[in-house]
């Protein structure tokens, strides 16, 4: 039987599509017109004189480095990640020991605990072990924060893994690092991928802690240099934007790659 078509759903996408298009057609278009045109037309306008002098200002005005830094902190945040927690939630899924379920949940407090209420003496130790205005003072206390999601939601995809299969490489002779290495990283790819894809975001888009924890322009992240836009005379709108738009390049393409995993892994079907 041949199924009617939807006009309804069909005119809700038209809505959602130029709800979300609009914002997207006002930020890329702006990026190509000069501060005269832009002020001139306004911000729906085509532009008049196509220029891409707005990117290349941009990255001639320091922006380069301070995506260079953002770059380092969140492959390092990442990197943390990755080493830290997959062991970590291995020994949460294959141990029976009450000690274990105890600093679990004990290390999942950091989920109720907002990085705003630890700032300031977060500050204070940052400072006394001699890392403030140091991207290494960033790139800590974000991993840190980010770990205790990160742990949940991968020990969640390594208990989708069956005990049979746990069991038959212990029959085999496997020890646990071989059993880890050889059963469960290989079924943790979209747990893996998720926790990638949450701690990029966590660190690329870091604002309170390169906020308080730094201060030079050498050590600025894209989130700090966006304030050069804004002076006391006004807003570089049509920069601003283009600058935006550079900043979410990486991350929307660490996105487009593990979409899929992602959804898997938010989902608890990754061992499946």
């Amino acid at each position: 039987m041949k199924s009617r078509p939807n006009y309804l759903a069909g005119f809700g996408s038209l809505i959602w599509l130029f709800v979300v298009g609009l914002p997207l057609y006002v930020m890329l278009v702006a990026t190509f017109q000069s501060r005269t045109d832009y002020a001139a037309n306004g911000p729906l306008a085509l532009p008049e004189h196509f220029t891409l002098d707005n990117y290349v200002n941009d990255l001639g005005d320091g922006f380069a480095q301070y995506f260079l830094n953002t770059l380092i902190v969140t492959v390092c945040v990442v990197g943390i990640v990755l080493v830290l927690v997959p062991p970590l939630a291995y020994a949460i899924v294959r141990s029976d020991g009450k000690a274990t379920g105890r600093i679990f949940r004990l290390f999942l407090l950091g989920l109720a605990i907002p990085s705003q209420a630890v700032i300031v003496p977060m500050f204070y130790l940052i400072n006394e072990a001699g890392l403030y205005d140091n991207l290494l003072g960033v790139i800590l206390p974000t991993a840190a924060f980010a770990m205790p999601v990160c742990a949940l939601i991968l020990s969640g995809v390594m208990r989708d893994i069956t005990p049979e299969l746990y069991e038959a490489m212990t029959v085999d002779g496997a020890t646990p690092w071989r059993i880890f290495v050889q059963l469960v990283l290989p079924l943790s790819t979209s747990g893996l991928s998720t926790i990638v894809v949450f701690s990029s975001l966590q660190a690329w888009n870091g604002f309170l802690f390169p906020l308080v924890l730094t201060q030079s322009s050498e050590n600025k992240v894209i989130t700090m240099g966006l304030y050069d836009f804004q002076t006391e005379h006004g807003v570089d709108i049509p920069g601003l934007l283009a600058a935006v738009v550079l900043s979410m390049l990486p991350i929307l393409l660490v996105y487009l790659f593990a979409r899929r995993a992602l959804v898997q892994g938010l989902m608890g079907v990754g061992g499946k």
